[in-house]
């Protein structure tokens, strides 16, 4: 890990991105990512850090996954944070990865699942996901059948889906380690247990514009996001929300 000095030196080195317009970055409500409730989160703590090291406005705001989606595509929005890659979403982003993380199957406990399967292959079972949101492959194997055996409830947000998951409308979540602290603080705790969805780990970074960022000027960004983890600033924001051997996995991957 290099010191501060040479932090800043390292940073000198680095061609900075062009500041001659304003950048607009949208954040989502997500759990320790980031809360709307708080101002607070993982994610905005790396927004500002983008803006404090590149020397650019940054202008903040919140919205729904699925209009952030609409708009990186179309350009009108230039970064949002801790987005996923696919073969749709790479014709119009790019990415900067900062972490990596797996996801699993927050399940009713009386229910007794051991595994996917049984949940998978149990027609009376509901699944509830946040609108547009890609996980990993056996995750995304899962919403995708159950969606088209109209098994799925969508919602903008995670807490209308804890609140129908204690309701018991539906019967299990998609969820990652930002969205624990949550969980445990809820009444959903007693009433659900977490299995793993034996994927391996899903690397989320920073989510570029290409209608509204050239290519030179995203690798810029690309370069300044590798700085912060290069330097460890990426792992003393992921030590705050985080204990540090969990913090180290997902940040050094």
């Amino acid at each position: 890990m290099c010191s501060s000095a040479q932090a800043e030196e390292v940073s000198k080195a680095v061609a900075r991105p062009d500041c001659n317009r304003p950048f607009t970055l949208a954040l989502h409500d997500h759990g320790l990512l980031y809360s709307a409730k708080t101002g607070e989160g993982i994610d905005k703590e790396i927004a500002d850090e983008m803006s404090r090291r590149s020397g650019c406005k940054v202008i903040v705001s919140v919205l729904p996954r699925a209009r952030i989606w609409q708009l990186i595509e179309s350009g009108a929005l230039d970064f949002s944070l801790s987005g996923i890659s696919n073969a749709e979403r790479d014709r119009f982003a790019s990415f900067a990865w900062y972490f990596s993380n797996k996801y699993y199957l927050l399940v009713r406990k009386e229910l007794n699942i051991q595994q996917l399967k049984d949940f998978e292959n149990n027609p009376d079972l509901q699944l509830g996901v946040i609108r547009s949101f890609r996980y990993s492959p056996n995750a995304n194997r899962l919403l995708d059948k159950l969606h088209a055996e109209q098994r799925v409830r969508y919602a903008s947000d995670l807490d209308p889906l804890y609140q129908i998951l204690e309701a018991n409308r539906i019967q299990a979540m998609i969820i990652e380690p930002f969205d624990y602290s949550q969980v445990a603080n809820t009444a959903i705790r007693d009433h659900t247990i977490v299995i793993d969805m034996d994927d391996s780990s899903v690397p989320h970074g920073l989510i570029m514009s290409k209608r509204s960022l050239s290519a030179k000027e995203q690798e810029k960004w690309r370069a300044l996001i590798k700085g912060m983890r290069e330097d460890g600033k990426v792992l003393t924001i992921f030590e705050k929300y985080f204990q540090p051997e969990l913090a180290k996995a997902m940040v050094n991957f």
